[in-house]
């Protein structure tokens, strides 16, 4: 995961929706004007034409690099940026997600490049010197989440596999949580940080716990701070949730042990009780294909304290 400045970025900037999938012709795709196939896909930046199997592709956002190579698309991916870590084999460069720079992007000769989040104006410097971009912004839902994978399905030929990873997702997240559906009422923490930062119920990583019916320690101590407010230890000792879920397991250095280690944190219910889980940092930020692991995570430790 990244650190917890960046993630909250990401996160908050998601408020953009990107919508479905949509294109001309009975195959899907149309003519351009130079006789090439190409398709249109609907994203947040509006209807976007692109070369009907780009192949050079560069993705600017860890999530969408995940998706890339799980539709199969990952030989056209030519240039990532430096947070994306998964998978191994992903092309990873200095380029940024978060300082974009048209310029060392353009330089890798792209025929389609993947944002999440439209900063330094990076989406119109792009389009300027017509290359396509598709904004798929960070998912404030879980069908915005399907609908993105679609969307990169078919922007780079690859529909039916893009179907076949949501299908499998949908699947095994439903089959997850209904194995855990004795969990309403379960209190939880869920720690971006060791500062004590966290989210609530009204942001996306929080909908994933809804799921399952478990109540957010957060949300009541939330005011202006968009989904991620910063609680205090006294707030958290006071709540003693069933359950922590510790996000910072690679930013921070934290575990299990590490927390019991911290003042008054010992006689906590979730400490004293195994109800401490240390997440994969990266799968509990990202909304990509990933997400059901994460969702598994939950379902094994709600059923671990029931």
């Amino acid at each position: 995961m990244r650190p917890v400045r960046s993630f909250v970025a990401v996160m908050a900037i998601g408020a953009v929706l990107a919508a479905g999938a949509c294109g001309g012709g009975d195959d899907g795709s149309e003519t351009g004007g130079d006789g090439g196939k190409t398709v249109t896909v609907q994203a947040a930046n509006g209807a976007v034409t692109v070369p009907a199997n780009p192949k050079r592709i560069v993705s600017l956002s860890p999530t969408h690099t995940e998706t890339l190579f799980a539709i199969g698309a990952g030989k056209q991916v030519v240039a990532v940026d430096d947070y994306s870590n998964h998978p191994p084999s992903a092309p990873r460069t200095k380029l940024s997600g978060f300082k974009p720079n048209a310029e060392a992007v353009i330089a890798y000769k792209p025929d389609l490049v993947v944002v999440s989040d439209d900063l330094n104006g990076i989406v119109k410097a792009l389009e300027k010197v017509k290359v396509p971009v598709l904004f798929e912004p960070a998912a404030s839902k879980l069908d915005e989440v399907y609908d993105e994978i679609n969307d990169l399905g078919r922007a780079t030929g690859h529909t039916a596999e893009a179907t076949k990873v949501v299908t499998g997702m949908r699947t095994t997240i439903e089959q997850t949580v209904a194995a855990s559906s004795k969990a309403k009422g379960l209190t939880y923490y869920h720690e971006l940080d060791n500062q004590l930062h966290s989210v609530t119920s009204s942001t996306f990583v929080g909908q994933v716990y809804g799921l399952f019916g478990l109540r957010n320690i957060a949300d009541e101590a939330d005011k202006a701070s968009g989904g991620y407010p910063h609680l205090s230890r006294e707030y958290v000792l006071k709540e003693d949730p069933k359950l922590i879920f510790l996000a910072d397991t690679k930013c921070c250095g934290q575990n299990g042990d590490a927390l019991a280690k911290r003042p008054g944190w010992s006689v906590l219910d979730a400490v004293k009780n195994k109800g401490v889980v240390e997440l994969d940092d990266d799968i509990a930020s990202r909304w990509g294909p990933r997400l059901p692991e994460f969702v598994k995570a939950i379902g094994d430790a709600v059923q671990r304290v029931q």
